[in-house]
């Protein structure tokens, strides 16, 4: 198995700013994508973290074994997952005191208002289904390397990615395309 980050993170475990460099540009647009889905306003705590796990554990890296950027999500999911358990929870008392600040919808553009209504979709799945969603459907990972990035066998991976989207479809079901077919 050949892995395009080979060199680089040899490089990187040597020091070699460089390449270090290399592997930030090329990997952490896309790690911020999913962090940000994940965690929202952490997001770029969070792949810091993972950058500095790179710097300090580059130079352990065993090719062959996986591929290097398997290993990257791995590091950044465990840190998604260790902020959001992190984060103080509220009695469900406490939500219907919650104030709605949304703007109304007649005021929205159409594609503004469906994005957004996916976000928050996306927020109230549990993390594992919302991190096999992104994965699989933002990053556009097949679900092998899917699997592989969140230490889960396809099987494991298929299933979250199933009750991920029958959830939601449940609660996306309003939403209409402007033909009025249902999304």
């Amino acid at each position: 198995m050949h892995d395009p980050d080979a060199e680089d993170v040899a490089g990187a475990g040597r020091g070699d700013r460089a390449a270090t460099a290399r592997l930030i540009a090329r990997h952490a647009p896309k790690l911020l994508s999913v962090a940000r889905r994940m965690l929202g306003g952490e997001a770029e705590d969070a792949v810091q973290e993972v950058f500095l796990r790179l710097w300090t554990h580059a130079a352990h890296w065993q090719p062959g074994r996986a591929k290097f950027e398997t290993w990257l999500y791995r590091v950044m999911l465990n840190q998604c997952y260790d902020r959001l358990r992190r984060r103080p929870t509220q009695p469900l008392e406490a939500a219907s005191d919650v104030a709605d600040d949304t703007v109304p919808a007649d005021t929205r553009l159409e594609a503004n208002a469906q994005a957004q209504e996916i976000a928050r979709a996306l927020e109230g799945l549990p993390e594992r289904q919302r991190a096999a969603i992104l994965l699989c459907h933002f990053q556009e990972y097949g679900n092998v390397e899917a699997a592989e990035m969140m230490g889960i066998s396809v099987e494991a991976l298929e299933s979250l990615l199933a009750r991920g989207r029958r959830t939601l479809r449940t609660r996306l079901a309003h939403l209409n395309d402007f033909t009025g077919e249902r999304t």
